[in-house]
């Protein structure tokens, strides 16, 4: 029997369980994952490590300790994890099979360490890898070790100052490498002399690549590591170059490995990713960027046919111009069982699909076939019999494990966290979407999620949400922050247009908005406002709110001084830009050289041109500015900048701050406060119930 909520409202969103990928074992029968679940009962969260059992789609929890982290399979029933401490980390083992008994300690260390793999690598040797922060000598830092200085004073002579949410420190990340066999007399796990040993000791190189580099930045085989660093010749704030870099390895017990090798690309100089060893282990496939400076480039499908020559290397669908015949961006990739093909994801048309193609170049003539259609597929493994295990998540779905059969495309659903979303009371049929004519001879897609109590015959206010990015795009995905059906509960017809600047439409969509900012995606916005007003007989545009966090809050602050802010009754900006003449106290400087077309001297017009801030004098409609004290990439003075302007200009408005989170809001019940808040916001200005919303957080406000 199915239990199903009676209203999807932001308590349901965010105490629903919240599964990891699965990730199955070498012979596809276990898929270990984990679960966490906020009580808004007990604020409190609790947290278990699960083995789902492929064949018959049941789990069993086999540890509930929050300590306990990063379970990896070791073998076809063993898996090692993470055991968190005040200070130290400990490595331990267990059996997926035997979920009554105790875990045990293979190793500790003094420090934190994080983003483990683990890959057999023969002889009864299974390699361990991790990452960790490190000391100016390369050895693993632990913060516990430093003495308290008497002054909290910080002095920087380079850039970054700070980074994402941070103020960044002199400890850089390294990847450390060691060996696991198992001792003859107890069948248990040993780390092998010399212990852990640090790959990038005396490099000068980071891996993972901060603030959101992860275990999918490096990977291991029988012939080594291969792994991503940022060009350390290369401020880091003003490029983004980062480089595939080799190191051989026999043994994985080397006490002083071999200098990290770098892997020539050409032309090719921006960001790299998702380095993958094939199974024979020693051909790797990863991607690359272009442009030195340019976040949202396409990446493009690379192969190093041999490890041991690393300036030959093979790009999929090259073209002479540069731009590729393939016009997607590859994100995961993960080999065949017999290395003759790659399946990679990728964005197309709000969705985020598995693709099939040959693992060499020269045999890659047809584009990639897409195998999967709906949703947006994350991690995905191959299993014995060839098969794909992946899992997924929708508009109405939270987490899905799925099997799909690269033959026949074939698709089998093994476990849905929400009964495909009947736990949430929704439903595929609340989805829609549409084509409306761009600005330009181009087309823009837009999303639709309507109520699950839906009558065409009635009219519904509009949700305009506005995504972030700005290259980025709404797809058939689900969000714990900014969450379609949430608002469609509310009785919203809510609409998520993909405007200039949107990925997934073509590289030159997204190119299309640089040096664009307020123009064809502004444009874009008041096409799709108006195809809606004209096409959508149910949804009351006489009565809408729009809404948007990020690139998505800059347009919010950009409508309100032009036409278009006076089509809604409230807005809602989440961390905008009040004024491009000041988004260089942000940290990526990159970004703005980029899409602001230079610097803020060398091109001063262009940041000025695409100014909210020089239409204020316009601003009139009913707004709530939402920003937080540890946003470093847009800094909270924007938020109070625009606040300070719409309170005395007299405009009905509110802010909501929070001091403890960054560019997002994520713990849960600061993102309580913020849908009470948003939504009351909105249903207050469009006639709808504000019945347990911002009333609820009135006790917070200085009013």
């Amino acid at each position: 029997m199915t239990v199903t909520a009676t209203k999807f409202t932001p308590e349901v969103l965010l105490s629903a369980p919240r599964r990891s990928a699965a990730v199955p074992n070498s012979t596809g029968t276990l898929a270990l994952f984990t679960v966490s679940q906020y009580s808004f009962e007990s604020h409190s969260k609790s947290y278990a490590i699960k083995v789902l059992d492929i064949n018959t789609r049941q789990s069993t929890q086999l540890l509930d300790d929050s300590a306990y982290t990063e379970p990896t399979w070791v073998s076809e029933t063993e898996f090692i994890f993470l055991k968190s401490g005040d200070s130290t980390t400990s490595l331990m083992a267990a059996d997926a099979t035997k979920p009554d008994s105790d875990p045990y300690e293979i190793s500790s260390f003094n420090a934190p360490i994080s983003n483990i793999k683990a890959k057999d690598i023969g002889n009864g040797t299974v390699a361990f890898t991790c990452t960790a922060a490190t000391t100016s000598l390369g050895k693993m830092y632990n913060a516990a070790d430093d003495t308290k200085p008497q002054s909290t004073a910080k002095v920087y002579t380079s850039l970054f100052v700070r980074h994402w949410d941070s103020y960044v420190s002199k400890n850089k990340q390294g990847l450390f490498f060691g060996a696991l066999k198992k001792e003859e007399d107890d069948g248990t796990f040993k780390l092998q002399d010399p212990g852990l040993v640090n790959a990038l000791a005396g490099s000068r190189l980071e891996c993972p690549v901060p603030p959101f580099g992860d275990a999918s930045d490096y990977d291991i085989g029988p012939a080594g590591l291969v792994f991503v660093s940022k060009d350390p010749d290369l401020n880091p704030a003003l490029w983004t170059k980062t480089d595939l870099y080799y190191v051989p390895l026999q043994t994985f017990t080397e006490a002083e490995p071999p200098l990290p090798q770098a892997v020539k690309t050409g032309e090719l100089q921006g960001y790299t990713g998702t380095p993958v060893f094939s199974h024979g282990g020693t051909r790797v496939a990863f991607k690359r960027m272009r442009s030195r400076r340019y976040e949202s480039d396409k990446w493009r499908l690379m192969l190093l046919p041999d490890v041991a020559d690393l300036s030959n290397v093979q790009e999929f669908y090259k073209t002479s111009d540069g731009a590729g015949a393939w016009d997607l961006r590859p994100e995961a990739i993960v080999w065949s069982n017999d290395d003759a093909e790659l399946y990679v994801t990728a964005e197309k048309d709000a969705r985020q699909r598995i693709f099939k193609l040959p693992s060499n170049p020269l045999d890659a003539r047809d584009l990639p076939q897409p195998l999967t259609r709906e949703g947006a597929v994350g991690d995905f493994y191959t299993l014995s019999d060839d098969r794909l295990f992946f899992t997924s998540t929708s508009l109405v779905d939270n987490s899905s494990y799925s099997i799909v059969d690269p033959a026949s495309k074939e698709v089998g659903l093994v476990s849905s966290s929400s009964k495909e979303g009947k736990s949430f009371g929704l439903t595929r049929r609340q989805l829609d979407e549409f084509w409306f004519d761009g600005a330009g001879d181009y087309k823009c897609h837009a999303l639709v999620m309507k109520p699950s109590d839906f009558d065409p015959a009635k009219k519904y206010p509009l949700a305009f949400l506005i995504h972030g990015g700005p290259q980025g795009a709404w797809g058939d995905s689900w969000s714990t922050r900014w969450n379609p059906a949430v608002f469609a509960e509310q009785g919203y017809v809510a609409v998520m247009p993909n405007p200039t600047g949107s990925t997934g439409y073509g590289q030159a969509l997204t190119d299309g908005i640089a040096t664009d900012w307020g123009g064809r995606p502004y444009n874009d916005l008041v096409n799709c406002f108006e195809y809606i007003a004209d096409n959508l007989p149910y949804v009351d545009t006489t009565n809408a709110v729009a809404l948007g966090a990020s690139y998505g809050g800059y347009m919010i602050n950009w409508i309100q001084g032009h036409p278009l802010g006076r089509k809604f009754k409230a807005l809602v900006c989440h961390d905008g830009i009040f004024s491009t003449m000041s988004n260089w106290s942000t940290e990526e400087l990159f970004f703005p050289m980029h899409d602001m077309g230079g610097t803020l001297w060398e091109n001063r017009d262009g940041y000025a041109r695409w100014d909210p801030a020089a239409f204020v004098g316009e601003w009139a409609t009913p707004q709530l500015v939402v920003h937080s004290e540890l946003d470093y990439r847009l800094p909270i003075s924007e938020g109070l900048a625009a606040f300070n302007a719409l309170q005395t200009r007299g405009v009905p408005s509110r802010f909501l701050m929070f001091p403890d989170e960054n560019h997002w809001v994520l713990k849960p019940e600061n993102s309580l406060v913020w849908h009470k808040e948003v939504l009351g916001w909105i249903n207050k200005w469009t006639g709808l119930d504000t019945t347990g919303l911002s009333g609820d957080t009135e006790n917070l406000s200085l009013d």
